[in-house]
């Protein structure tokens, strides 16, 4: 296993990784659905979807451009769709789950398919100095898009076991820092730290939680960011919090959730409620308006945490996909999903 990284975050945290016959597991129990119960799903999936699941109209896309990004103020964070956000610190560029496909799938013929397009491509990138990674899922983690940036970055952070994938797909072992829970390691004066997160791993029928999942602290200087993978609510984000908080902006999954599967997806109250936990400022969703991966409106998740922040006073952002978001002069953005399907009708419990 290729790994670089330090323990000196986790001296007093026993909360590393724990395996169970080979596989990782959460630390807290999670429900695990029957085979009759998982097939179920399957079929509602794919055969009794609600039409509003994807948008009718285009996503506005900011496009952006290598000149726009070596120009821009540090600082700055884009989302580029789904749970690929690109951060400028330190005069250097920084990529979180980076999915350039055209569908989160093991194959391009079938599976879902992005509502847009990249605001910028791949060969128009800058250098990036890391490529930040939460699991194996084919949402987060793109073999054609790891392969192609594998030249332009310095290194790939993973949680255990993800970096071993990369490596068998060809990247250099050199570049690989794998982390478990609690471990930190820096990169030009920014720190990363896996901390824990309550999901599942497994790209195939047979490698179900093979590899971990995290979320990731990164420190830069005074300024603090959160990135939360894929995870179900659970108290670790309290524990979070009370050691790296506060944070100047989390970056949460709000969307694909349902009823069916609440320990490995949050609702957005659940959302919000991490956030909280984790004593962010600002709160930027992520995990919708890219990807068709559950059975609420495709719009309802950006419906439901913007009411949701309102209601408790609570600093949120809604870029654009690549508009630019500055963490020294953060602005809300719009509701600029409620212009793609002006007519469309709003999500209701019924749509979950």
């Amino acid at each position: 296993m290729a790994t670089l990284s330090s323990r000196a975050d986790s001296a007093s945290l026993p909360e590393t990784s724990q395996q169970e016959q080979g596989a990782f597991r959460n630390h807290a129990p999670v429900r695990r659905a029957g085979l009759g119960k998982t097939l179920g799903i399957f079929w509602r999936m794919l055969f009794h979807k609600p039409r509003n699941t994807r948008p009718v109209g285009a996503i506005p896309v900011q496009p952006l451009t290598h000149e726009q990004l070596l120009a821009a103020p540090n600082q700055s964070v884009y989302r580029l769709g789904h749970s690929t956000v690109l951060l400028k610190l330190h005069d250097k560029f920084w990529i979180t789950d980076p999915v350039f496909a055209e569908r989160a799938s093991p194959v391009q013929w079938a599976g879902p398919k992005r509502f847009h397009q990249p605001p910028i491509s791949l060969a128009e990138l800058p250098p990036i100095e890391a490529v930040i990674l939460s699991h194996d899922h084919y949402d987060h983690l793109d073999h054609q898009t790891v392969l192609k940036l594998a030249d332009k970055t310095r290194y790939f952070l993973t949680p255990l076991g993800v970096g071993d994938t990369l490596v068998k797909w060809g990247v250099p072992a050199d570049k690989v820092r794998q982390l478990d829970w609690w471990e930190g390691t820096e990169v030009d004066g920014i720190r990363f730290i896996a901390t824990p997160s309550q999901h599942f791993s497994g790209r195939g029928l047979f490698d179900g939680n093979s590899t971990l999942w995290a979320s990731w602290v990164m420190i830069d200087g005074d300024s603090r960011i959160f990135f939360s993978g894929d995870t179900g609510y659970f108290d670790g984000f309290k524990r979070i919090g009370e050691r790296y908080g506060p944070f100047d902006l989390t970056l949460m999954e709000t969307g694909a959730y349902n009823v069916e599967w609440p320990g490995v997806h949050m609702q957005p109250e659940q959302t919000l409620q991490a956030h909280i936990d984790l004593k962010g400022r600002w709160l930027l969703p992520i995990h919708n308006g890219t990807f068709d991966l559950s059975m609420h409106a495709w719009y309802e998740p950006f419906d439901r945490i913007l009411s949701l922040a309102w209601e408790r006073s609570i600093a949120i952002a809604t870029p654009q996909m690549g508009e630019p978001f500055n963490l020294a002069y953060p602005q809300r953005g719009h509701a600029w999903w409620m212009e793609v399907d002006p007519v469309a009708e709003q999500a209701t419990a019924s749509d979950l």
